[in-house]
């Protein structure tokens, strides 16, 4: 928090009257005060945005090991643009961007507000491109359906920032490295995606979660999850050069990309754990990650 904005606060004092509007307000301070941790969540089926199953419930459990967020900027695979955008409207809609499941999932809405503060920190922050507005998208469930579970209360204001479908993982990487100063406001960044998403290797047979990973799949998950703890972000960001295994991994970017957002916000001395560590359906991964201070 800047000298001039610390004493504008000081000064709202005098309009507090109860002890819980003081410690709303010294809450506040300690969150804009400390680096926020960051995660990259594989959301799988949006079918987990309605099940209370062993992936909802790590989303639960690293949310109670998290600080209260100002705001959360979420990352997600499903929204691909030409160019950069950022949503910027005051009440966002939650988009049922899919077909095909119970209407149990398409009544699900996530009331969370937008924040024009953070669009316009976001738009800010970045300068290695023109980052616009939108008052059109909303929540798609890459987003939705995790903040479900990690916020119930939907009492976090959020804002998704877009893939550029146009650009490469280096140019995707170097971008996400600009929204480090986001992390010294108090905002959570989310990466919602997959490490391993590949339809055409599914084998679903009518239970998105049956845990089973093809042998590729399984070197795959190992290989990211080995790549991360050893910070060698010249290979994530060059991965189908890697292997074999890694090239079928994300035959299309955009599941991938959100990773390259967490990962390229560790700082040094940061540690990475791992949670929902598992394949399902022949060809994806849940395997999700919590970047946070030693």
């Amino acid at each position: 928090m800047q000298r001039k904005e610390f004493i504008k606060s000081l000064l709202s004092l005098t309009a507090m009257t109860t002890l819980g509007s003081f410690k709303n307000f010294t809450n506040t301070l300690k969150t804009q005060n400390e680096t926020m941790p960051v995660l990259f969540i594989g959301h799988g089926s949006p079918m987990n945005a309605i099940e209370d199953n062993e992936f909802s419930k790590g989303w639960k459990a690293v949310a109670k090991t998290l600080p209260k967020p100002t705001a959360i900027l979420c990352i997600s695979a499903h929204w691909e643009t030409n160019g950069t955008f950022v949503t910027a409207m005051k009440k966002p809609k939650t988009i049922h961007d899919f077909g095909g499941f119970p209407q149990a999932l398409f009544d699900v809405q996530y009331p969370a507000q937008g924040s024009k503060w953070l669009a316009n920190e976001t738009k800010n922050t970045i300068t290695k491109t023109v980052v616009s507005l939108d008052e059109a998208w909303g929540f798609d469930h890459g987003s939705w359906s995790i903040l479900k579970h990690l916020y119930p209360e939907a009492n976090i204001p959020v804002v998704q920032l877009s893939l550029d479908y146009n650009k490469d993982a280096q140019y995707h990487y170097d971008l996400a490295k600009e929204l480090m100063a986001l992390r010294n406001k108090g905002v959570l960044i989310i990466g919602s995606g997959n490490m391993v998403h590949n339809f055409s290797y599914a084998q679903l047979k009518g239970n998105f979660n049956a845990h089973f990973g093809l042998d590729w799949a399984i070197e795959a998950n190992e290989s990211f999850k080995k790549l991360i703890t050893q910070n060698d972000f010249k290979s994530l960001i060059n991965f189908k050069t890697y292997s074999k295994a890694l090239q079928l991994s994300a035959p299309t970017p955009e599941h991938y990309l959100p990773l390259l957002y967490a990962i390229a916000l560790r700082s040094k001395n940061e540690t990475i754990s791992y949670f929902n560590d598992a394949l399902v359906g022949g060809s994806f991964s849940m395997t999700s990650i919590k970047i946070d201070k030693a």
